[in-house]
């Protein structure tokens, strides 16, 4: 298997396979993930689409197969363990601490940075107040870039959906991993929210981040993605460009409606 260092792979992944109850929610997907690119996962509900992301974070394991992630094989390895190889992840349903600041839920995602070392804590040492000073202005930079430092302060609770939707957002990039994954991003955004998360996204991208997205909004899908992989039913059914798989027949009349060819 190839690594993004020897030929632009990050992530790899072959006869990955998961059933639930004798009822396959993937079966032997197979697919690469290019490092700088956006690759976009589609397909119905029921698709397999968020088991992959949970296979993929430790939260559920395959059955079998294998997910090789800038040459480390990631079966069996338990979430903090996936986290701290780089790779963070948002949720379908809003996972914020609403009781917590805007700030904290953002520093939240840079615990794997933090230290585990009671000496440090108990002692509040030098270099541990030099490190908390160095996360908090990280966070305050990903608020800023995220549009949400206005809101450092203020209860997670009291922002807007789609404030909470793009705190998701900044608490995923703050590290800077190697892989962010994003699972529908925009579900119940309006459109001018949803373009704002376009744009951040394609910032992201900028910025060299490597993302998976998982979205049922094609507009979103094919303006932001350098490759498409459609999944039915657990299995992977076609992929290419955005132009390849706007123009699939079969991708078209089953997933994608009456979306404009040139959308």
């Amino acid at each position: 298997m190839g690594t993004a260092s020897d030929n632009g792979i990050l992530l790899q992944t072959a006869d990955l396979t998961k059933h639930f109850g004798g009822l396959p929610a993937l079966h032997e997907v197979r697919f690469s993930v290019r490092k700088g690119e956006v690759t976009a996962i589609i397909g119905p509900n029921g698709a397999g689409k968020t088991t992959f992301i949970n296979c993929l974070t430790g939260v559920l394991t395959p059955d079998r197969g294998s997910m090789v992630f800038d040459g480390q094989e990631l079966s069996g390895l338990p979430p903090h363990r996936i986290a701290r190889l780089g790779i963070s992840r948002t949720f379908q349903n809003l996972r914020l601490f609403p009781g917590l600041t805007v700030l904290d839920n953002v520093l939240c995602g840079l615990s794997a940075k933090a230290g585990d070392s009671l000496i440090e804590a108990f002692f509040r040492t030098p270099a541990l107040r030099h490190r908390e000073r160095l996360l908090r202005l990280t966070a305050l930079e990903a608020l800023d870039t995220f549009g949400l430092a206005d809101y450092a302060s203020l209860p997670a609770e009291g922002l807007s959906y789609g404030d909470k939707k793009r705190l998701e957002l900044a608490r995923a990039f703050v590290s800077r991993p190697k892989l962010v994954l994003l699972d529908e991003p925009v579900a119940g955004l309006n459109p001018d929210e949803t373009e704002r998360v376009g744009t951040l996204i394609r910032q992201m991208r900028r910025s060299g981040a490597t993302l998976i997205l998982v979205e049922h909004d094609m507009g979103l899908v094919m303006s932001v993605s350098d490759h498409v992989v459609v999944l039915d039913g657990g299995r992977r059914i076609a992929e290419g460009s955005p132009d390849d798989v706007r123009r699939n027949p079969l991708v078209l009349e089953a997933y994608l409606g009456k979306i404009s060819l040139t959308a």
